[in-house]
């Protein structure tokens, strides 16, 4: 059985107002229970039994949230900074309300796929080194990638601290030398360490310039969003990442 909760909560948790909002909506009369006007803002109801309406809307509670967000550059992986923007900063109030938070880290620089959620269940599980959830970015490379660079990647690369990265996945998708040297690549990694990609790229003499994350494990990029915008995951997207949870590590 879940335990009930404070109505005035769990409006103030979906983002519905504050409280003392909330207690004057009761007084007011709008908010009802199962049919019935509810006065006292501290009213126990079930969230996941009871009808709960405000001003004859009926509250649809839901206890996670699971967004997707296009990153846009400059912008920081975090629920707070002191000076940069964060990614929550990107979000309505309505979702800030839940308290979500980035699943992982992308670099202030690197754009494209992040989860943001306050599951912290399946984030764990996502980013547990133990599962070894796929992760393929598309970059843009200084340099002309070659088999030798995937043969490379796939036995596991040197970084400048000395450790050895797992077997990655190299992928060219075009190389020219018109100019300066530049290919554009798809790489899918297991692990996340610090600048890891970039620093793969180091260790065979090349340069990542722009860098975008496309897919993290069953999840992929909605092309549609644009840096900075965001949606909800479908129920489809969703049974896929819990499926997740269910794998063998």
């Amino acid at each position: 059985m879940k335990a009930k909760q404070r109505v005035d909560k769990i409006l103030g948790n979906m983002g519905y107002g504050t409280r003392s909002e909330i207690k004057k909506w009761a007084k007011l009369g709008k908010i009802s229970v199962n049919g019935s006007i509810v006065k006292d803002s501290g009213y126990q109801v079930d969230p996941a039994a009871d009808l709960i309406e405000l001003d004859g809307e009926t509250v649809r509670y839901r206890k996670y949230i699971y967004l997707m967000l296009n990153k846009p550059q400059g912008v920081v992986s975090a629920t707070e900074d002191l000076r940069d923007r964060t990614v929550l900063d990107l979000l309505d109030e309505q979702w800030r309300a839940f308290e979500p938070f980035p699943v992982g880290r992308l670099d202030k620089d690197t754009v494209g796929l992040l989860l943001i959620t306050n599951d912290g269940k399946l984030a764990h599980e996502l980013l547990s080194p133990r599962k070894h959830i796929p992760k393929t970015y598309a970059a843009e490379v200084t340099g002309i990638v070659d088999s030798n660079d995937v043969e490379a990647f796939a036995a596991g690369v040197e970084l400048d601290d000395g450790y050895v990265t797992k077997p990655a996945q190299l992928k060219i998708i075009r190389t020219t030398n018109d100019g300066e040297p530049y290919s554009r690549i798809e790489l899918t990694i297991t692990e996340g360490k610090f600048h890891q990609v970039k620093r793969m790229f180091e260790a065979v003499g090349k340069k990542v310039v722009f860098l975008r994350r496309i897919s993290m494990g069953p999840l992929r990029i909605d092309e549609s969003l644009q840096p900075g915008e965001y949606r909800e995951l479908t129920e489809a997207e969703l049974q896929l990442l819990t499926q997740v949870q269910g794998n063998q590590k």
